[in-house]
């Protein structure tokens, strides 16, 4: 796996990641000890096991107070999980896609994304064959202190939160950096303080990049309606209102959107939506609502080779098929038809 830096994604090189592979909890080719180990280092679950050999591998680093894995199933995976007691985790695929449903709500993930994962009531994970990702185990303490200090409850932040792509870069070399102190020699210790200070600084970015509390106008009790006069704030503000607009798009990805509805959930004019998603995704409002629907066309075809492309294609929000075949092949380089056929 070679780093590269494209389209808003820079990969995680081999040697990013070999302080990992030194390092491995278990490795088992057997469906009951892969179940167990890894109930035992992260969360109680339930496992099916679909397609493919099984051929886990889980590696493991550890910090001051956060803990990341390098984990390989082999096989395609159906999991469910229980709600994380004290802890979150953000899972970053390397190889092959991931979808979660988390607290009813659907993520597709595609290689290179990141997600934050801290359900409150139910989550499951449907990992393709061959999939490789790498988690971060986070104490929700530590998010809790980097955000508001620790008089923050549980809860605030989003149950479910992918990374917008524009900030991918910037999360990859967070792990860059976080990789390599573990690949310092022996007789090298790190300043506590400082290894302190950068945990810190990961559970910031986190934390602040993944609450989904919308804006209330208080004096009234509801929404505060987009506005000119709130543009200056809002550009201020305007990380934590792109989520709200791409916190709308997710759920309802597939249902009639128009610029006014985006507009709406961000608590912004038409005008400072346009400058947001160019600024944070380098791309228009509508643009970036069809690119995300075109990904996760993309994912649920790698996931299920046998979807009837039309019909996902109308459910994701799509009513012109063919422009959706010259979307998707100038997206990804080649039509939905040649992504399922490569997977049968």
């Amino acid at each position: 796996m070679q780093a590269h830096h494209t389209a808003g994604t820079f990969a995680l090189s081999a040697a990013d990641l070999a302080p990992l592979h030194r390092n491995c909890v278990f490795e088992s080719d057997e469906h009951v000890q892969s179940h167990g180990k890894l109930g035992s280092e992260l969360t109680g679950h339930v496992i099916r096991w679909g397609r493919g050999a099984v051929d886990t591998a889980v590696h493991k680093g550890a910090f001051d107070r956060m803990q990341v894995y390098l984990v390989r199933y082999g096989a395609e995976v159906h999991i469910e999980s229980d709600t994380f007691d004290d802890f979150s985790l953000v899972h970053m695929p390397l190889r092959n896609g991931m979808q979660l449903d988390v607290d009813g709500a659907r993520l597709n993930v595609t290689t290179g994304q990141a997600v934050f994962v801290s359900p409150r009531s139910s989550l499951r994970l449907h990992c393709l064959a061959g999939s490789e990702r790498l988690l971060l185990k986070v104490p929700n303490d530590l998010l809790h202190e980097a955000s508001s200090g620790p008089e923050k409850r549980t809860g605030s932040w989003s149950a479910g939160f992918v990374l917008p792509r524009a900030l991918n870069v910037q999360w990859t070399l967070l792990m860059h950096s976080l990789l390599g102190t573990l690949s310092l020699p022996r007789d090298v210790s790190l300043n506590t303080d400082w290894l302190a200070h950068f945990e810190r600084s990961v559970a910031l970015f986190i934390a602040g990049n993944s609450s989904a509390e919308p804006r209330i106008d208080r004096q009234h009790g509801h929404t505060a309606p987009p506005v000119d006069r709130l543009d200056k704030l809002a550009l201020a503000d305007g990380g934590r209102r792109m989520e709200k607009v791409l916190d709308y798009m997710r759920m309802r990805l597939g249902a009639p959107i128009s610029l006014h509805d985006l507009a709406r959930a961000g608590c912004v004019s038409e005008r400072t939506l346009n400058m947001l998603c160019h600024r944070f995704c380098g791309t228009p409002p509508m643009e970036l609502l069809r690119n995300m629907r075109l990904d996760a066309l993309r994912s649920r075809l790698l996931m299920q080779p046998g979807a009837n492309i039309t019909a996902v294609a109308f459910e994701l929000g799509f009513s012109h098929p063919g422009r959706l075949a010259a979307y998707y092949k100038a997206r990804f380089e080649e039509l939905p038809s040649e992504t399922r056929g490569r997977h049968h």
